[in-house]
């Protein structure tokens, strides 16, 4: 994968203000090959995503019901760790499969339609945030305003021909670009040998400000 690159840029005379978020709603799947409920969620997202185009639905493989049965060969450690992040944030006893978390600010189980659908619902109640990601050739501007310190993440997915899986997106690989503070970026457009997204969000796994899709 080819280096991201972060260059500051400098205003020059007025800048534009800043445009409401337009990517996707993030939904992020958390699964296990060992969890009994987590086909169902499996099936539930792809019929949702296959009738709406204003999805980005990511799962993300954990391994802490590998005592059931085999390695999940698709489990990342930062899988667990982003999950903790949530299980923190809701306020929950603790992680559970199969969890669904949408734009970082509702969360439910993901196996039943009528769960994803009304956190769906919820989400678009919510405020919109003055963040924007724009490419223009192989570079991606990063603007906006911020309320407080938020991260930049890079994540891999597979897609299309690639995923041989039975999961929506299965993550493979998840990069820290950096911190933001609502400054002016400029990034690199990077190599994505399937899916990647860029995905920025509040410090601390808060709310999803905005997020692109990158196509390989």
């Amino acid at each position: 994968m080819t280096r991201i690159l972060f260059s500051f840029l400098i205003a020059v005379g007025v800048m534009a203000p800043p445009a409401l978020a337009e990517g996707p709603v993030l939904v992020e799947l958390f699964a296990s090959q060992n969890c009994r409920a987590c086909p169902k969620a499996h099936r539930t997202l792809k019929a949702v995503d296959a009738e709406r185009d204003d999805l980005l639905v990511l799962t993300w493989s954990v391994d802490y019901w590998d005592y059931l049965g085999d390695k999940d060969p698709m489990a990342l450690t930062e899988s667990k760790e982003r999950q903790r992040g949530y299980t923190d944030r809701f306020r929950l006893r603790g992680p559970y499969t199969p969890q669904t978390v949408y734009n970082g600010q509702e969360q439910c189980a993901g196996n039943k339609r009528h769960y994803v659908e009304r956190a769906l619902e919820r989400i678009h109640g919510q405020p919109e945030f003055d963040v924007k990601l724009v490419r223009t050739g192989d570079k991606i501007r990063l603007s906006g305003r911020v309320p407080d310190l938020a991260d930049i993440w890079l994540v891999n997915y597979l897609s299309g021909d690639a995923n041989t899986t039975d999961m929506l997106h299965p993550v493979t690989h998840v990069s820290a670009l950096g911190p933001w503070l609502g400054n002016p970026v400029e990034l690199s457009v990077p190599d994505c040998e399937a899916g990647c997204a860029i995905i920025v969000q509040e410090a601390g796994f808060g709310p999803v400000l905005e997020t692109m899709v990158i196509q390989p």
